[in-house]
């Protein structure tokens, strides 16, 4: 079992010798340090794990299995914020934890972890206390040698960390005491980067392309890179079940599949085609639990804003059992996706294709004009949809026309998003315009799918023997609002298709 913890630290060392004989300065008085507790020595053994190739360490993530002190155990610690960490720990053991393995298995694939240095420290621990004697910080002076096949190196490093829930400004205050006694912040953002670097082993850059920066070719790449690494920057926070990081995961599927199909004349589609396929099944194995959290929160939220004359029968009871079977399971789909050998392929064919792009002529060309073209093209055909939409009379037909601007909108957004660093200005009011137009549909179809719903409960409601006149209601509610949000697309439509906005994207 897996335990986390947020660490909110900085590191510091020595600027000179003598700074380091007069070692740290009593911090008591500074801030709300009122006390300052010495808690002794502990001598601490960890060997880091890495691939061969060391891709962890080049994403700021580190594993360790470490003995001595009162944590000992295997820690993997994932990067937040600079300063900002969340330590995942399990017991100590022989090999990796299949939990803390799962956590990386986005970076390493099936390349195996093996050790690559050890750190061996000596610690000198210090508590600091506030006036009632609770903890605000642990202060650590560690005198560390690191060993790496056989090179080796030695410093010393002091760090301070907050204890839970202290203002981060107390690190402010250390800071400017630690400067007037001759101590700066670290360079290096953990012991392992520095262990890494003075015993010349630091991770090698990943392999790209070499191409002139104002091209097209170099920006969509540059795009896509960050997609890349956003997916696999939420793999690991998906497992843990964070917050909203499935829906981060899911847009970083979509700004790639649409990014390939935007820049056709950039990428070659018989190599992203099957690429953006894989993309698709991912967002959707990935979607099914959050997809049904959302609908179950719009339900309830609709519920609780109708009046108590309003509510007949046991309604709250009846969508908690409906939820509940709806979710059974797509929890468990979701982690089976990211742990199935389809996904970790898709992976390393990202990879591949980043390292050796399938360019086509249109990668060549100036950056600004090609990624201007590629914008308003996905404009234009946001535009043929929405009209074709609203020629549509009311009905399932133009829900599902409507359905289809709103997948147009997401494009012609991130395609504006895309170009932004090449156009500045005028490709960002047009991403905004596209949100809007993007927003009111998605409330639209969500309308659409929670009537879907609505409809399917009152049917179990009337079979039940309750009364299906709640539902009902929301149902007509629900329709309503859809009503409104058709009425109001003509007018958010107008204000999105600004001439001026477009001539100022194309020039």
């Amino acid at each position: 079992m897996a335990d986390t913890k947020r660490e909110i630290e900085r590191k510091f060392e020595f600027t000179t010798s003598k700074a380091a004989r007069r070692g740290v300065p009593d911090l008591t008085g500074t801030a709300a340090i009122a006390a300052v507790a010495d808690r002794g020595t502990v001598d601490l053994d960890a060997v880091y794990y890495d691939t061969p190739d060391q891709r962890l360490a080049a994403d700021g993530l580190t594993l360790r299995r470490r003995t001595g002190g009162a944590d000992a155990g295997w820690h993997l610690k994932l990067p937040v914020s600079p300063g900002v960490r969340d330590e995942v720990a399990a017991p100590l053991s022989d090999t990796v934890p299949r939990s803390l393995a799962a956590l990386v298995r986005s970076r390493v694939r099936d390349t195996p972890l093996e050790p690559q240095v050890r750190l061996l420290s000596s610690r000198r621990v210090t508590h600091l206390l506030d006036a009632d004697g609770t903890l605000l910080a642990e202060l650590s002076t560690d005198d560390v040698r690191a060993e790496r096949d056989d090179a080796a190196a030695a410093w010393t490093e002091v760090e301070v960390e907050l204890a839970d829930g202290v203002d981060p400004a107390l690190l402010d205050a250390v800071e400017k005491k630690f400067r007037k006694a001759g101590l700066h912040v670290s360079d290096a953002p953990s012991k392992l980067a520095r262990a890494l670097t003075e015993t010349a082993a630091a991770p090698p850059p990943r392999p790209e392309p070499d191409l002139p920066e104002d091209t097209a070719g170099a920006h969509v790449l540059a795009y896509l890179r960050e997609q890349r690494d956003a997916l696999v920057a939420q793999d690991p926070a998906v497992r843990r079940n964070l917050p909203d990081s499935v829906h981060q995961m899911r847009v970083a599927c979509r700004r790639m599949r649409s990014a390939f199909k935007t820049h056709r004349k950039v990428l070659d589609r018989t190599a992203t085609d099957p690429l953006g396929e894989e993309l698709r099944w991912l967002a959707a194995e990935l979607g099914l639990d959050r997809d049904q959290e959302v609908l179950s929160e719009r339900i309830q939220t609709r519920i609780t804003e109708l009046p108590r004359t309003l509510l007949l029968g046991p309604v709250r009871g009846r969508l908690r059992v409906w939820n509940n079977a709806r979710r059974s399971g797509t929890r468990r789909r979701a982690l089976a996706a990211l742990d199935a050998k389809r996904y970790a392929a898709l992976l390393d064919a990202l990879d591949a294709l980043l390292a050796d792009p399938p360019l086509l002529p249109g990668a060549a060309k100036p950056a600004a004009r090609a990624l201007s073209k590629a914008a308003l093209r996905d404009y234009g055909r946001l535009a043929t949809r929405v009209a074709g939409a609203l020629d549509l009379e009311p009905g399932h037909e133009r829900d599902l026309a409507l359905h289809e601007a709103r997948k147009a909108a997401k494009r012609a957004r991130y395609a504006a998003e895309a170009a932004a660093p090449a156009l500045g200005k005028p490709a960002k009011q047009l991403a905004k315009a596209m949100k809007s137009v993007q927003t009111l549909l998605g409330d639209h179809q969500d309308s659409v799918v929670a009537r879907e719903a609505l409809h399917g409960l009152g049917v179990q409601a009337a079979g039940a023997g309750e009364s299906a006149f709640t539902w009902g209601v929301l149902y007509a509610r629900e329709e309503a609002l859809a009503e409104r949000r058709e009425r109001e697309l003509p007018d958010v439509w107008a204000q999105a298709c600004d001439p001026a906005l477009r001539a100022d994207l194309a020039t």
